[in-house]
């Protein structure tokens, strides 16, 4: 099992949509490396959603339902989308703030590499953001 996070503006696509719609694909992708990235999850991975611009923070964590195929947003066969469902709404969101604070995150994606919108994480990075969220 690989650990992920995702990054949607809220206003575009919040994580209380997600928990209306019960799954949805992460379509809009056009970065190669966070495209990689999403040719890399597996059904079964977990998840990170995060809010970006607005309120910078993680609020909770979902799964992957199905591996990348075509994104049906476009006819260019280069940008994939894989199917994702909610999980568990965090007790408190993670603010990016914190995440800057931790010494353990220096080296995520998130700190340093602010634009990507899909990034792996390792399985500590994971627990201790999911550890912060119950907290």
């Amino acid at each position: 099992m690989k650990y992920w996070l995702v990054k949607s503006e809220p206003h575009k696509y919040a994580w209380d949509q997600l928990l209306k719609d019960k799954q949805t694909f992460w379509d809009g992708v056009r970065n190669y490396q966070a495209r990689n990235n999403l040719k890399e999850m597996k059904v079964g991975d977990e998840v990170l959603f995060y809010h970006s611009n607005e309120g910078k923070e993680v609020v909770g964590m979902a799964k992957v339902l199905k591996e990348f195929y075509q994104d049906p947003t476009t006819d260019d066969n280069r940008w994939v989308v894989v199917d994702i469902a909610p999980v568990h709404t965090f007790k408190r969101a993670v603010t990016l703030a914190e995440i800057k604070e931790t010494k353990m995150f220096e080296n995520i994606a998130l700190v340093r590499q602010g634009r990507l919108s899909v990034m792996p994480l390792e399985k500590k990075e994971f627990d201790k953001i999911l550890e912060l969220g119950e907290g």
